[in-house]
Order: C-alpha cells, then structure tokens, then sequence
C-alpha cells in the first residue's frame, strides 16, 4: 500500500490560540503514537502566530482514516472547530 501524506497549514482565530496551543501538546503525543503515523508535525509560524505549518506521513490509507476517526471526537478537533484548514493529500 502506498504512504499517505498530507501537508499544508491551518489558520487559528487569535481568541481561540491558548486553547489550540493547549490541545496540540497532547494531539502530538497521541498521534505520533498511533500504529501507521512515520511521522507528524505542526509548528506555530514565527512569523505569523496564527498560522501553523502541518505535515502528516502514515503507512497507508487505512492508518490515516483511523486517525482521522481518532481526532473527531478528541480535544483537538474542540479546540480547532473555528480553524481554517488548507491542506494537500497525497497518495
């Protein structure tokens, strides 16, 4: 099966940055952790602190829908239900 990517970046509404920085701590932790993910990074940009940088590599489709199926009901998609998602996939 192919490694599935995905990258791009989210825009946090300034209200709502404590909260989001809050659950990234512990969606980090949790997805590099799940069986399938080589490799998950997000990082705040230095120069425009709403806007974080997301970069996600799994093993295969079937590792990246369940940590899709993972974060829908987490802290993180909570915290980030106000978030501008603007990302890329690829197979």
């Amino acid at each position: 099966m192919k490694k599935v990517i995905l990258k791009g970046f989210i825009i946090v509404p300034t209200a709502d940055l404590p909260a989001v920085k809050k659950a990234l701590v512990s969606h980090k932790e949790l997805t590099r952790n799940e069986p399938g993910c080589l490799m998950f990074n997000v990082t705040q940009s230095e120069f425009n602190l709403n806007r974080f940088e997301v970069y996600e590599e799994f093993i295969n489709k079937a590792a990246f829908e369940q940590h899709q199926a993972r974060v829908k009901g987490s802290a993180w998609a909570k915290a980030t239900v106000n978030v501008q998602r603007h990302y890329e996939f690829f197979e």
